[in-house]
């Protein structure tokens, strides 16, 4: 019978796992504090909505092969998402532009 019981429940847990794959990918918790260590090695950010299966909100920082979960509404953490935000847009439209420079400097040269 227990033998039993472990198969059924093994099958139902990858059951679950398979309909739901990022159930437990959610934030369960969240820091308030935010060590300057963390924040100066954050290379992407996400924004966990409190709906579906996380029943949190949080914004989940990404660090090399890490995750930090904390307070969406931390001063530290809206100043980042914004600096974050307003780098990668600087970045994309530079790099635009040099391209342009570089196939307009190759046209004149033909």
């Amino acid at each position: 019978l227990i033998p039993l019981i472990s198969v059924l429940f093994l099958t139902l847990l990858f059951l679950f796992l398979a309909l739901f794959p990022g159930a437990f990918n959610c934030c369960t918790k969240i820091s308030d504090e935010i060590p300057k260590g963390i924040l100066r090695r954050v290379e992407r950010f996400e924004i966990q909505k409190a709906h579906g299966l996380c029943h949190l909100e949080a914004v989940i920082l990404h660090m090399k092969g890490k995750k930090f979960c904390v307070n969406p509404w931390n001063r530290k953490i809206k100043k980042l998402m914004k600096k974050m935000k307003h780098k990668i847009h600087r970045s994309k439209s530079h790099v635009r532009k040099q391209r342009r420079t570089r196939i307009t400097k190759q046209k004149e040269q033909k």
